[in-house]
């Protein structure tokens, strides 16, 4: 996959009198697609403003202390249209760091307009002009509903470029061979963040034509890393494993990249720690990563499950129908029970009883020795048992799998307290005594119907995988991540991604 990435000079060696002027020019795919943002973001802001005022009952001519003035309607939200545009521009929200991956970019936009009619209406407030809290009111949501919109329509499109090749940072990976591969296989997994790899520089200084089990060449060690990067056309140098280097390297490093047109990343010894986690401080000159530490207590525990409790028993409520038509179906199509009842393990390591739409024959517990020895199961997962035409399946059971209502009465799990609607998978106990001691650490929150396993390939996940998405969500989960989460399970269920 070749990436092209159009630089405003041709990369090569450029003198040193006009290093201060080349560093003055962004990326042009950078400037253009932040020149693309703010065009968009001043039509949107424009319209949704213009529709609100027309459409919400306000007088036009503003009253200042009860008495008629020569302030219109128009006066306002003009000023609140470019208070919202300077503030998105203060913020980074068009930011190359931030477009494409991650919430910084939607919470600058509800940030900054939040700030915007929350001004206009202090002001407002102080100078008595009255008639203005509708149009603040509905001129807030339609201005944040329109800006995160077609922000979310601008990260498509640039998420597409990206798994193209094309409006990335090409990245030169400095590091050990080993650091290197792996650093490689996490930035492919995710695309948007706009880093393409295209050469490396080892710290064994071992000749190679490539990475031993990747694609990438190998463009030299790390003292010649500035004539890699020209040779590469890199704009981005990736320290993978900085423990490899002397910090006399890599600030040396840092001092010979071109200022504003190259950019160096350092990737810490952290794995699987979520960004709200995370705070640099700079300590003479030493910048210090804190990490905070997970909290299972407190008030964000219980504002879980008071969500748990609501938002499980409106799925009741609502999906009750379904549920209905679900319980008959399983009744008329096999012999047994429509409720299916196991033992799992849940917060804490206690045991619960699991509820399931019956999926399978009434012998199917029977059968899983049998089955366990086949040769069609998942040989990719040695505790979990998977087979992706499971002769024990019926046949309603299967249409259940695929969309996942088979899943639904945990709904009842989940507002009893037994579970969560977001969590880690719950296992069996016979799957517990294979775990490895770190993998208990799951059992320091509850179990979900749903978790960053379902929305990440479920069934075509190995047993690794699992278990590093189990433990990234028990170190790092967070309501927003779990709405989150809830959402992209809807698109899991509708694309039946993993499901048998």
């Amino acid at each position: 996959m070749a990436a092209t990435v159009a630089l405003d000079d041709d990369r090569g060696a450029i003198p040193s009198p006009l290093r201060a002027a080349a560093a003055t020019r962004p990326l042009r795919w950078e400037r253009r697609y932040a020149r693309a943002l703010v065009v968009s973001d001043v039509v949107l802001t424009t319209f949704a403003l213009a529709v609100v005022t027309f459409l919400v009952p306000h007088p036009w001519t503003l009253r200042v202390d009860e008495a008629p003035s020569d302030v219109t309607i128009w006066v306002v939200i003009a000023a609140i249209a470019i208070a919202i545009w300077l503030l998105l521009s203060l913020s980074g929200s068009r930011s190359a760091r931030v477009v494409g991956v991650g919430s910084q970019e939607y919470r600058a936009i509800v940030q900054s307009t939040f700030l915007a009619f929350t001004t206009a209406a202090l002001v407002a407030y102080v100078f008595q002009l009255t008639g203005l809290h509708f149009v603040l009111a509905f001129g807030l949501c339609a201005t944040i509903g329109v800006l995160v919109l077609s922000r979310w329509v601008w990260r498509k499109w640039l998420v597409a470029q990206r798994k193209a090749g094309r409006m990335s940072n090409r990245v030169l990976l400095v590091g050990s061979e080993e650091s290197i591969a792996s650093t490689a296989r996490d930035l492919r997994k995710t695309p948007a963040a706009g880093l393409y790899v295209v050469g490396a520089c080892t710290s064994s200084g071992r000749v190679a034509d490539h990475i031993p089990g990747t694609d990438i060449a190998v463009s030299g060690s790390v003292s010649n890393v500035i004539h890699a990067l020209t040779r590469v056309d890199a704009d981005t140098v990736l320290i993978t494993s900085a423990n490899e280097l002397s910090t006399e390297t890599v600030r040396s490093l840092s001092w010979q990249l071109e200022p504003g047109q190259q950019h160096l990343i350092v990737a810490p010894s952290l794995t699987d720690i979520g960004g709200p986690r995370l705070h640099t401080r700079p300590v003479s000159g030493l910048p210090l990563v804190h990490v905070e530490t997970p909290r299972y207590a407190g008030g964000k525990l219980y504002a879980k499950r008071t969500f748990d409790i609501f938002a499980s028993g409106a799925l009741i409520l609502l999906l009750a129908p379904v549920l209905l038509v679900v319980a008959a179906a399983v009744k008329v199509s096999s012999p047994g029970g429509v409720l299916f009842r196991q033992e799992r393990i849940g917060l804490r390591g206690e045991k619960f009883s699991m509820l399931k739409f019956r999926s399978m024959y009434i012998d199917a517990e029977a059968r899983l020795e049998e089955l366990s020895k086949s040769a069609d199961r998942d040989r990719g997962n040695d505790i979990l048992f998977k087979m992706r035409d499971d002769p024990r399946v019926t046949n309603v059971g299967k249409v259940l799998r695929r969309f996942s209502l088979d899943e639904l009465p945990q709904l009842f799990n989940v507002f009893l307290g037994d579970m969560a609607l977001v969590g880690p998978r719950p296992p069996l106990e016979r799957e517990v005594r294979q775990y490895a001691d770190t993998v208990h650490r799951r059992f320091l929150v509850k179990p979900g119907v749903t978790g960053l396993w379902q929305v990440s390939g479920r069934s075509d996940l190995d047993w690794d995988e699992t278990v590093r998405l189990d433990l990234f969500y028990v170190e790092n989960w967070t309501l927003t991540g779990d709405l989150t989460i809830l959402l992209k399970t809807v698109k899991a269920v509708l694309k039946s991604e993993g499901a048998y």
